[in-house]
């Protein structure tokens, strides 16, 4: 058995202040998320699904639970009602008739888009206390201990879904104007 290097009170605060500061964090965030998304008529988690189909480019709905956090039938529900709206599609892959698959629709992939536009920096109170701290040391906060921990919750999997979608976003977009617009192709800017 192994030893423990940390006493019962040390483990009972560190655990007491990250979920009191997880929900204090996860409160405005969700805020902040909410007003972002509402003139869309979508909710955290159809934003969530569709933001997971675009970056994995067709996802089981097993897939979108695991990466969205949220249990199979949630994913599944949500899923319905976008499919419903027109902003995804379901199939079958002809090797795996148990899953079912979404795919993100062109209709889903505009409005998804529009919201990266649309993204308002001044709206959001999260990113707002952090500019303190990027002002004094020139950077946003790392979030290398967290990562680490949501690693060691969730897995490797987990861990590299998100920063895929992260990296996506760096390769697919740039600012035009003060606002995220999608990279045009190669094929656009011939056109251009």
């Amino acid at each position: 058995m192994q030893e423990k290097n940390y006493t019962m009170k040390d483990a009972m605060i560190f655990s007491q202040r990250i979920a009191q500061l997880s929900k204090a964090l996860w409160k405005a965030a969700e805020k902040d998320w909410q007003q972002w998304i509402k003139p869309f008529d979508l909710n955290i988690n159809e934003h969530h699904i569709l933001w997971i189909a675009y970056h994995l480019n067709g996802a089981s709905i097993s897939d979108v639970a695991k990466f969205g956090v949220m249990h199979v039938s949630t994913a599944f529900n949500f899923s319905k009602k976008l499919e419903e709206r027109g902003l995804l599609s379901f199939s079958k892959k002809e090797h795996d008739k148990r899953n079912t698959y979404i795919q993100i629709t062109l209709e889903g992939e505009s409005i998804l888009l529009e919201l990266m536009e649309q993204y308002d920096p001044a709206n959001n109170s999260v990113l707002s206390g952090t500019l303190p701290t990027r002002e004094l040391y020139g950077k946003f906060p790392d979030m290398m201990e967290m990562m680490a921990i949501i690693r060691n919750i969730y897995g490797e999997d987990f861990m590299g879904i998100f920063e895929r979608s992260f990296d996506n976003i760096d390769k697919e977009f740039t600012v035009e104007e003060g606002k995220i617009a999608k990279k045009k192709s190669e094929k656009e800017t011939e056109a251009v």
